[in-house]
């Protein structure tokens, strides 16, 4: 595979936010899928850190087909063909290494690796790679530092992702290099503790509407 993945930013224009989700049940998992796809958003990131995340994985990209399952914080290549064999349609990672970037190639999955400087995402452009993920975006330098990097990377496309909120999507979602934002808002481990789906899908019913 040569130049930069088309199929990357394909996803990320699917929805303005891509609920971070971290796992502990698989059924509610499949609830979790369910309402956030109701409310509008098809894509997920499901984060590799609990032990049942590949489980969830599997369940949510069977249980609603029509949904993006994609996975988050992979950190080894071993991960990486682990959520293809899931069912897996992404992969996302806090940042990237060579073995990673080969890794995604070998699997042939869509791969969005996290960026926080200039280097990091010079060194994914000589992987061919055109769309990061900027990681962690608030503490990193927020929308001013991606704004500042829309002259010397004019063609480079992100989904900030870290310390964003239903309230400060927005001025990252009004820049031009920004394609989506990522966010843990939705899926609170209080929501999730009290298994409010109907609260979950009202909540991706605001943020699908984000960018308008």
């Amino acid at each position: 595979m040569s130049g930069a993945d088309p199929r990357v930013r394909a996803v990320l224009k699917l929805a303005p936010v891509i609920p971070v989700f971290t796992p502990d049940d698989v059924d509610d998992a499949v609830q979790v899928a369910q309402a956030l796809f109701r409310g509008g958003l098809p894509v997920v990131e499901v984060t590799l850190r609990t032990p049942r995340a590949m489980d969830a994985i599997k369940a949510m990209a069977e249980a609603v087909p029509d949904a993006v399952i994609g996975a988050g914080t992979v950190l080894t290549a071993a991960q990486m063909q682990a959520v293809k064999e899931a069912g897996g349609r992404f992969a996302v990672s806090p940042g990237a290494t060579d073995r990673l970037y080969a890794a995604a190639r070998d699997t042939d999955l869509p791969f969005l690796p996290g960026v926080a400087t200039s280097s990091e995402l010079m060194h994914g452009l000589e992987q061919g790679l055109d769309t990061f993920k900027f990681f962690p975006a608030v503490q990193a330098g927020g929308a001013p530092l991606l704004a500042a990097w829309a002259g010397p990377f004019a063609d480079v496309r992100f989904c900030p992702t870290g310390g964003i909120s239903v309230q400060t999507a927005p001025q990252f979602l009004h820049l031009p290099n920004v394609l989506c934002v990522g966010g843990s808002w939705l899926t609170t481990a209080a929501l999730l503790q009290s298994r409010d789906w109907a609260a979950i899908e009202e909540l991706a019913r605001q943020a699908s509407v984000l960018a308008s």
